[in-house]
């Protein structure tokens, strides 16, 4: 086989695009990986996912520091904030994890090049590298793994300075005084979160009449009381009419949705975090025919080939949750079903988490999906305050809740706000992958003292015997 042929071209290093490739090889395909940005890791490892986590992380502990320690019996005086070092601390966990990924990516044989790729033609890209030259692929499969970008706001045009995106909100050289979060979502309750423990006064503004869009009613209205008590303020049902930014701030101007009366809010920084959009641009998918949706999403089939041959898409730039893990599975499904194994991925099963302090996590239906869909439902719901864990460590805001069919008793959604969200919904969504019911995870031996038990205490709940409450 010439050095220049492969028989896969993934287009992204980002989760989905290195996974995908690193699948393919482990299965035998020679495979090579293209991405722009010169390190591996795409947006979530570089400016999205991995650094905010880093500063959430770093955050809770100043935010404790100030405010818990002297309940465990820990006292200081003058207790300080240095920002440069907790920046340096984010970039210095993203740059171990590129390497990481380097390094697996050299394990397993894939060739990586450093520049745009483009396709001029189905079965050959074009890669136009660092120093200006190009160089041209063969191969018998592509695959689109470029993600997503930030979505725009109409009159709110941002420079990374004042108007920022998650990419700038993760980079500010200050703590600004006042911070306008415009989206009330998983990235603007993140973000908002670290900015306002660092001692910036947030303010929320959420064009619907609620946050968390998406996720379970309750569970959203039982966050939003615990981040206003944590000092978010939320202004929800408002639209932003426009932006402007000086040398002094950002004035910013909304409407209500009910009336359109319109106020002004004043800041020193606003992030817009409206959600995401696929970025497909540069590609030459128009001039091939490749078919988009009207957001811009690339349908394909169920192994993720698009209505051109050899052409396949992951990740982001598909319908489905816009999140790393999705992408992840995309795009080992992809790399298997190129390989001739079965593929299978079900994007009702893909969980979602906000890792604000407490975490929220949901997977499978609300409460509201599922009644719209004429389902008769029984729900279990058990307090982190009952949960003896919860209690020692003083986590004890939040809820685990349970939709399940009340003829059936099959699990078909679980919902939390409190400790450890993100990982005690694994549980959940391994229950829903094999069609458990209630009774299933009641009947679960779960570890004493640990806040899982409490997904145990809401399972008992559905049939109304929780113990602990």
């Amino acid at each position: 086989m010439s050095d220049e042929r492969f028989d896969l071209v993934v287009i992204g290093g980002g989760p989905g695009g290195y996974v995908a490739a690193l699948r393919a090889a482990q299965l035998g395909l020679r495979t090579a990986c293209i991405d722009k940005r010169g390190a591996y890791g795409g947006t979530c490892l570089h400016v999205g996912c991995i650094p905010s986590k880093a500063l959430l992380h770093s955050s809770e502990h100043y935010a404790e520091a100030k405010h818990a320690f002297a309940d465990h019996g820990i006292g200081f005086e003058n207790l300080s904030l240095d920002l440069a070092r907790m920046m340096a601390r984010k970039q210095e966990k993203v740059d171990e994890l590129v390497k990481g990924i380097a390094f697996l990516l050299d394990k397993n044989k894939v060739e990586t090049i450093s520049g745009t790729g483009r396709i001029p033609a189905a079965g050959r890209v074009e890669v136009e590298l660092e120093d200006g030259s190009t160089r041209t692929l063969e191969t018998e499969r592509i695959l689109i793994a470029t993600g997503s970008e930030v979505a725009p706001l109409r009159g709110a045009p941002i420079d990374e300075k004042r108007i920022v995106s998650s990419t700038g909100a993760i980079s500010l050289e200050r703590v600004p005084e006042k911070m306008i979060v415009v989206g009330a979502g998983a990235i603007g309750l993140e973000l908002g979160s670290v900015w306002s423990r660092l001692g910036a006064e947030v303010t929320v503004v959420e064009y619907l009449d609620r946050i968390l869009p998406g996720m379970d009613a309750e569970i959203a209205k039982h966050t939003q009381r615990i981040l206003k008590k944590q000092g978010l303020e939320f202004q929800l049902g408002r639209e932003v009419k426009g932006a402007e930014s000086s040398d002094a701030g950002v004035r910013v101007t909304v409407a209500t949705r009910k009336d359109e009366k319109e106020s002004t809010l004043e800041a020193d920084v606003v992030l817009v975090a409206i959600g995401r959009r696929p970025y497909t641009d540069g590609l030459g998918l128009e001039e091939l025919g490749v078919e988009k949706n009207e957001r811009g999403f690339l349908p394909v089939n169920e192994r993720f080939e698009t209505n051109v041959s050899g052409i396949y898409a992951i990740g982001d730039c598909v319908p489905g949750p816009m999140l790393a893990h999705k992408a992840e599975e995309d795009g080992v499904a992809a790399a298997e079903g190129m390989a001739g194994q079965h593929v299978h991925v079900d994007h009702d099963r893909v969980p979602g988490v906000v890792y604000t302090w407490p975490e929220v996590a949901g997977v499978g239906a609300t409460e509201e999906e599922a009644r719209e869909r004429g389902v008769d439902v029984a729900i279990g719901k058990f307090p982190f305050s009952a949960n003896a864990r919860a209690k020692v460590t003083g986590d004890t805001q939040g809820l685990v809740k349970i939709v399940a069919d009340a003829a059936t008793d099959r699990v078909l959604g679980v919902h939390i706000v409190g400790p450890l969200a993100g990982d005690l919904i694994a549980e959940a969504v391994l229950a829903l992958e094999f069609g458990a019911s209630s009774e299933d995870i009641a009947r679960t031996c779960h570890a004493h003292p640990a806040v899982g038990e409490a997904v145990k205490e809401a399972a008992l709940a559905v049939d109304g015997r929780a113990l602990h409450a």
